[in-house]
């Protein structure tokens, strides 16, 4: 900062006042979100490895592993701030943890709400069939 013309302790809190009041001004997509869900985890993956990546853009909040056989390799991770949040997704997709390319995407409960909805229209379409005998 101090070669940009910052010479002074006030001239560089003014820049950084600057910088923090650009970033709560900024306007974010719809999708972003401080709750990230992350595939393609290796499966040996420990917590305090999670915490080291995903805590270098930002604090954590809570990280939540997958423990079934249906769920091995994935997690959510909860970040306190949204602009981190942002950070993590930006930065990790596509990063190699242990030979494994991560996807991070943000978490869309939206989405599952839909599937869960289809779901259960192809079952009453299904009773419905059944009652009627239709094919």
């Amino acid at each position: 900062f101090f070669s940009r013309g910052l010479e002074t302790p006030e001239l560089f809190l003014g820049a950084m006042a600057d910088l923090v009041r650009a970033r709560a001004n900024a306007r974010l997509p719809p999708e972003v979100n401080r709750i990230i869900y992350v595939k393609n985890l290796p499966f040996k993956i420990s917590a305090e490895e999670m915490y080291d990546i995903f805590g270098k853009y930002g604090a954590i909040r809570q990280i939540r592993m997958g423990n079934t056989p249906a769920t091995i390799g994935k997690a959510f991770v909860i970040y306190e701030d949204i602009y981190d949040a942002k950070n993590a997704v930006d930065h990790l997709s596509g990063f190699n943890v242990c030979g494994r390319y991560i996807i991070v995407l943000y978490h869309q409960p939206g989405r599952l709400n839909k599937k869960m909805d289809m779901r259960a229209k192809e079952k009453n379409l299904k009773a419905l069939k059944k009652k009627y005998d239709l094919k």
